[in-house]
């Protein structure tokens, strides 16, 4: 019987993983930990791995090498995974595009709101008992806004029109798109630099890789207008957070809206967590319970299919499934 091994269970439960495991006829274990030598040691036997946050360099997949056949992830990133290494020891990766597209964009149009209202500093002044939302100002409108959208994949495109569609004038950067033209939906395409300088709202939506960690960097934050709101849902290291803290101290950007952070948990003592005009929240975006649930059964369907001998419906390299098989 092939056996999957559930290395960093990050829910209420394993219940809805090993339901499927038992309807599909397969072996589960499952475990609450994310090093590799964890990994190693728990997943020793297993013919598939599911996991949320674990780290996968190639000692993993040497270790494990050669009963391991796929390792799927409850997400769309993959930065934690040595993809060379994956494939060359024939482990097929399998991730979840799409699944949160709209849960995710839900989210950053809300910090983003929240932000330019400042609803969380004029709550928290209400429950003191402060009745002044004066002392809050400014607080900023949609209107005569323009917010730039950083990535345009799927989560980017679905912001990017629901940020249309409240009334701000949308613009947009992409390693694939072309400056100076437009795309398809009539958004104009910019150049990174050209959009963090022009826009009032700016939302990050780009995957982790070598180019783009710390993309919006402590140079490119002073360039920014003053009014400026910095917004991620993406990967945390994509901004130098300690270089935003720093300049939301110095009043150099109207606010952020952050879910995801370099190192999460995040450590209590960063700077961020002391930022003026900030909303943060717990890498919360990507969930809903219904996104949830999509969530769980893909992951785990993609693996079932691989340690079944059948193709899963997302696999990054493709290429080594077809040896599998």
């Amino acid at each position: 019987m092939p056996k999957i091994v559930v290395v960093d269970n990050d829910f209420e439960n394993s219940d809805f993983e090993e339901s499927m495991a038992r309807e599909a006829g397969v072996d589960i274990a499952v475990f609450h930990e994310r090093d590799a030598d964890a990994v190693i040691r728990n997943a020793v036997d297993a013919d598939g791995i599911v996991t949320s946050y674990a780290h996968f360099p190639r000692r993993v997949f040497e270790a494990l090498s050669p009963r391991l056949k796929v390792v799927s992830r409850t997400g769309v990133g993959y930065d934690s995974i040595d993809l060379e290494a994956a494939t060359e020891y024939g482990v097929a990766i399998c991730t979840a595009p799409g699944y949160g597209t709209e849960v995710v964009s839900d989210h950053a149009i809300a910090l983003a709101l929240c932000v330019l209202r400042r609803m969380n500093e004029i709550d928290a002044d209400m429950r003191a008992g402060k009745w002044d939302y004066a002392c809050r100002r400014p607080l900023g409108q949609v209107h005569g806004r323009t917010s730039g959208v950083v990535g345009m994949g799927e989560i980017g495109r679905a912001t990017a029109r629901k940020a249309t569609g409240l009334g701000f004038r949308v613009v947009c950067r992409s390693r694939s798109l072309v400056p100076g033209r437009r795309t398809p939906e009539g958004y104009d395409i910019l150049a990174l630099d050209e959009l963090l300088r022009t826009c009032d709202v700016v939302s990050f939506h780009t995957a982790l890789t070598p180019e783009t960690h710390h993309l919006l960097s402590a140079e490119r934050i002073a360039t920014m207008k003053p009014g400026a709101v910095v917004v991620n849902t993406a990967r945390g290291a994509v901004i130098d957070t300690i270089a935003l803290a720093q300049a939301l101290e110095e009043g150099k950007l109207w606010g952020a809206g952050i879910d995801v952070f370099e190192d999460e948990p995040i450590d209590f003592t960063h700077p961020i967590l002391r930022a003026p005009h900030t909303v943060l929240t717990s890498h919360a975006a990507y969930w809903s319970e219904e996104s949830g649930r999509e969530l769980r059964e893909r992951t785990m369907q993609s693996a079932i299919d691989v340690v079944c001998g059948r193709r899963p419906a997302d696999c990054l390299n493709a290429d080594v499934f077809d040896r599998l098989s």
